[in-house]
């Protein structure tokens, strides 16, 4: 970061000037160990900074913070001090938004700050679960063993998002490549063969008059309606953005048939793995909760998490809050309970995330083998409607000469 100054020197003449450092704290010293003595000091903030612009795009992805987190680990269980670890890291790193994270981490440590105060500022690299456990961490004295079952952690939630992400590619080509098809026969195919029937004056059956007629229409309405489109899809955009909007959002993406169930099973096990990651490294409880609130990404269950909150801190557990709410399956309100018991909540809650990723991925793969088949007989009846709709014209136009 840039500053600009206003200081004395030792021969008491006034100076002006921008120097740069890591914080206002280290640009003073700067100063200092120079000999001014500071009347002025002040961050210089740019009508458009370019790094900035580009650090809020880039995107640091989640094999990079796995590969800090197990090179930190090891490097931390060799008998190497967190700076120098750091600054032996900030060196491999590719990603220049994440190296210079690690370097302003660096400054704040150096200045006597904690490794989870000093991450705590970066949350696009360090989320509040990843900070909230090297608190943990530290306070436990077993900074490296925190940081692998953060690095796996990451893995799994990563490898969780690809396997989705890959199901649902080929419904979503075979959408686009149907809307293209469509399109085409629209625009490019129809209007020729609607030119030459009109030409010929030739009375057609009902399917090429239905088929000339969808493609006059396409052609003279299609533009409003593709804009019609482009704005609802807009207006949803921005209600949805709205507090009232995006509950309501999530509410019918845990309703909807065929991907509600999915979207809970994903939820409740990212919820899962945070309670059982927290609880392993001695987070208490009311904390744990805390985290698992603000890392969740639907407001409903954010609604019930803050609900069984308030009724732990009233002294009423965990697993009884949960089955006051429906949100909360049985399978997890009952392992729950028997982790309560034995003390070994993290174990359990683990179980019960493997359990639901396994139903979700064997979930969306079922709803996937449903969704291609289907799409590949509607874009089949399209195509077939198309191709009968035209022969029938060309037989009619046979017999009428």
């Amino acid at each position: 970061m840039k500053y600009a100054y206003v200081a004395y020197t030792k021969n008491k003449k006034m100076v002006k000037g921008q120097l740069e450092a890591n914080s206002e704290e280290a640009a003073a010293n700067l100063l200092g160990y120079g000999g001014y003595q500071v009347l002025s000091l002040k961050e210089v903030v740019p009508f458009f900074d370019r790094e900035q612009m580009f650090a809020r795009f880039s995107r640091i992805k989640p094999s990079e913070m796995v590969m800090f987190s197990r090179q930190l680990a090891l490097l931390l269980e060799s008998g190497t001090d967190i700076v120098t670890s750091l600054e032996l890291l900030q060196d491999q790193v590719t990603n220049s938004s994440l190296k210079k994270i690690i370097a302003q981490v660096i400054s704040d440590i150096r200045g006597g700050s904690s490794l989870s105060a000093a991450i705590s500022k970066h949350p696009r690299a360090f989320s509040q679960l990843y900070y909230r456990a090297m608190a943990a961490g530290e306070q436990g004295g077993n900074l490296e063993v925190v940081l692998r079952q953060m690095a796996d952690h990451i893995e799994r939630a990563a490898l969780t998002e690809k396997k989705v992400r890959g199901a649902l590619m080929y419904p979503l080509v075979v959408i686009i490549v149907a809307i293209a098809v469509v399109s085409m026969l629209v625009t490019l195919v129809l209007p020729h063969f609607s030119d030459l029937y009109r030409a010929m004056g030739s009375d057609l059956p009902i399917l090429p008059r239905m088929l000339i007629g969808f493609s006059d229409w396409a052609q003279k309405y299609g533009l409003y309606v593709l804009i019609g489109i482009i704005g609802a899809f807009g207006g949803i955009t921005v209600y949805i953005r709205t507090a009232t909007g995006k509950y309501r959002w999530d509410k019918f993406m845990l309703n909807v048939p065929l991907i509600g169930r999915i979207n809970l099973l994903n939820q409740l096990s990212r919820c899962c793995r945070t309670i059982s990651l927290l609880f392993r490294v001695g987070v208490p409880l009311p904390e744990i909760i805390s985290v698992t609130i603000y890392s969740t990404t639907n407001k409903i269950i954010e609604e019930a998490l803050s609900g069984v909150q308030g009724d732990l801190l009233r002294g009423e557990g965990l697993s009884r809050p949960m089955s006051k709410r429906k949100v909360f399956l049985p399978l997890m309100v009952q392992m729950t309970s028997v982790g309560e018991e034995t003390g070994n909540l993290d174990k359990t809650l683990a179980t019960v995330a493997d359990s639901y990723e396994t139903e979700s991925a064997d979930r969306t793969s079922a709803a996937v083998g449903m969704i291609q088949p289907v799409m590949t007989i509607i874009v089949g009846l399209i195509v077939a409607f198309v191709a009968v709709a035209l022969i029938t014209a060309m037989y009619s136009i046979y017999d009428q000469f």
